[in-house]
């Protein structure tokens, strides 16, 4: 068997993507070789970087290419030296590999050599694909102008007279408040990077850094022009209603000093990443971009882990060097599903603080707030603009418990909560079968299915729509994959049958009232997104005719059924299409068999979802130390880069 072939068996296997093969193919065509086996071991590393990108990777060490990438492709001991033996004579090495890959003229080395617009780049002792070589770089470009400009904004004593106001909750057991040293460090750069976990009050303190903003710019106020945005519409939703809120109750807080209310509807609802920068059909670019930037003062971005390398790169772009932004976001959860892990790589060591003495003497200025010394050093421009929150207020029951045994890595400790008494909070099922699933799949959609059967009763139709989309989103079984007995695809069909054996649901061909579905491509003639969740439910202008109702920014809309052409069944979905939203009970569904998808970051992010009670389902149980002990680790530059 030839090398070519060999590959294009594992793509037929589903061992690799089809593109791999073609894209290999490609590339290597690109210049004559002088044979075909002189162009293997480039076809090789093409195979490999394309199938990587597709797990999310933004390029390809050569280390790992001169070793065994087995363990990041999932394969076996076995699956990858048969490989290289069909390619022949590979280098050996990674010095090797460079010095082959520098030869090539289909790449391009960096610095230093001749860009005649390669499809390939080598840089630092990776490969990319020249678009992700691009955005990384355009990243890294924009935030080192974003944080290297020095501490420009309000004085500290302007500063430290509003934050006193705007805070007031004393910190637990004299510690160091994190969220008003966030609101200071915010108010003095371009750029600031908030991140923390569930209830440890991002959005809170977002809030207050609005008004904080709202409140020095003094008769200019007027004019601050505020946008929020996230990548999901369900998350741009909760971030505008989170802060609408805050900002109400903020303002009688504050004896009416600052309008808040009114700065809340000047602002305007949050927006999708993609309405933001103006998505536009059939092409990749926005029509916001350098040359036609956003027009905003402030711009704040929620769910930043889901925000993808290309999206980073384009919103930096657009945003005017004037504007300031503030990311938002657990560094523990789950990355983008696309390539490239920016807020990890952003938050790299925010865990340890890396404050220098200058943000230090700035915080105790602005805020009267010590910077302990375990938090002091001087790890870069980046750091002294990125805040790591680190007090839970809401999630530090048993399910707060889980997740934080879960992000150590510990399993022992996980078990241990899972099994301990939580007052109906956590449950475990840990030899769990279909029918366990079935049964809480029922017992969880039986209201919202209620709600549609009574119908609008004679009230408002799109206020009735709007309490059964809040009653569907009380309860949600994620899965950890989409194919198998365990996965999205089989359990959204088994779930459906059920739910109309029991008389809750009638299926009358592909759409049918109560059809929960997940928008899967963005469709821009009809306003939905990638990630958008809504319900077909009846129109109550047309009998016989069906809708599908989203909520937006607190609001009710709909799209004839008939006019969704990308759309999957949502009973069941899998943990990274969750994220960016919350459910009073979420149930967690692990497969049988481990494998390289199951890691710690997936575990976590799948209980953070949970407000109330959190349910998991193993049918093996052995499957959750496995995944708690795996961390999910993405191939990026871009860490190196703003070193």
């Amino acid at each position: 068997m030839s090398f070519y072939e060999h590959i294009d068996m594992l793509a037929e296997g589903g061992m690799l993507r089809r593109l791999g093969p073609v894209f290999a193919r490609f590339v290597t065509s690109l210049a004559a070789q002088g044979s075909d086996a002189a162009g293997t071991p480039l076809a090789l590393a093409c195979l490999l970087l394309s199938e990587l990108e597709g797990r999310g990777h933004s390029c390809l060490q050569l280390a790992a290419l001169a070793d065994d990438p087995s363990p990041m492709l999932g394969w076996s001991d076995d699956d990858w030296p048969a490989l290289c033996a069909e390619a022949g004579a590979l280098p050996q090495g990674a010095a090797a590999w460079q010095a082959y890959l520098q030869a090539c003229p289909q790449v391009l080395s960096w610095p230093g050599g001749a860009d005649h617009g390669q499809p390939l780049v080598l840089a630092g002792g990776r490969l990319y694909l020249r678009r992700y070589w691009s955005d990384e770089n355009t990243v890294a470009d924009a935030v080192r102008g974003r944080t290297g400009a020095g501490s420009a904004g309000p004085a500290p004593a302007l500063l430290r007279q509003w934050l006193d106001r705007l805070f007031t909750h004393a910190t637990r057991e004299g510690g160091v408040d994190w969220q008003k040293i966030a609101c200071a460090v915010a108010a003095r750069g371009g750029l600031a990077v908030i991140t923390g976990g569930p209830g440890t009050g991002k959005t809170y303190t977002v809030a207050r850094l609005l008004a904080l903003l709202f409140a020095v710019e003094g008769e200019q106020a007027g004019n601050l022009r505020v946008a929020l945005a996230a990548p999901t519409g369900k998350a741009a939703a909760r971030l505008k209603q989170a802060i609408d809120d805050a900002l109400e109750k903020l303002e009688v807080g504050l004896d009416g000093a600052l309008p808040l209310r009114a700065l809340a509807e000047r602002m305007g609802g949050a927006r999708t990443l993609h309405s933001l920068l103006g998505a536009r059909p059939d092409t990749r670019a926005f029509r916001h971009n350098a040359a036609n930037p956003l027009d905003v003062d402030v711009l704040i971005v929620d769910e930043a882990s889901m925000v993808h390398l290309e999206m980073m790169a384009a919103l930096l772009e657009a945003l005017p060097p004037t504007a300031r932004l503030i990311l938002l976001g657990d560094k523990d959860q789950l990355a983008s599903v696309e390539a490239g892990s920016v807020l990890g790589d952003l938050c790299h060591d925010a865990q340890a603080g890396g404050y220098d003495a200058a943000t230090a003497a700035f915080v105790q200025a602005a805020t009267g707030q010590d910077i302990g010394p375990e938090y002091l050093g001087h790890a870069g421009a980046l750091a002294q603009q990125t805040v790591m929150l680190r007090q839970s207020r809401r999630f530090g029951g048993p399910i707060g418990q889980l997740a934080l045994a879960v992000n150590q890595g510990d399993a022992e400790a996980a078990r241990a909560v899972l099994r301990a008494d939580s007052a109906g909070q956590l449950h475990w099922n840990e030899a769990a079968q279909q029918e366990d699933m079935l049964r809480l799949a029922a017992e969880g959609y039986r209201p919202f299915l209620q709600l549609v059967q009574q119908g609008s009763g004679g009230h408002e139709h799109d206020a009735w729509a709007a309490g059964v989309l809040q009653a569907f989103e009380s309860f949600r079984l994620l899965c950890a994959v989409r194919e198998g007995e365990w996965g999205v695809t089989g359990l959204n069909d088994s779930i459906a049958q059920r739910l109309e054996s029991l008389g809750l649901l009638k299926r009358r061909g592909e759409w049918y009232v109560g059809r929960p579905v997940m928008v899967t491509r963005n469709d821009y003639a009809t306003g939905v997104y990638n990630g958008d969740i809504g319900l077909v439910l009846p129109d109550p202008e047309r009998a016989g005719s069906l809708r599908v109702y989203f909520s937006d920014a607190g609001k009710v809309r709909s799209v004839l059924a008939t006019r969704l052409r990308n759309v999957d069944t949502a009973f069941a979905m899998t943990v990274h299409k969750s994220q960016g939203s919350e459910f009073s009970h979420t149930v967690l569904v692990l497969p049988r068999e481990a494998s390289s998808v199951l890691a710690r970051e997936l575990v976590y992010t799948g209980i953070t979802r949970a407000r109330q009670r959190f349910t998991l389902l193993t049918p093996n149980p052995g499957v959750l130390p496995d995944a708690i002990r795996r961390r999910t680790e993405r191939t990026s530059g871009l860490h190196s880069l703003l070193a």
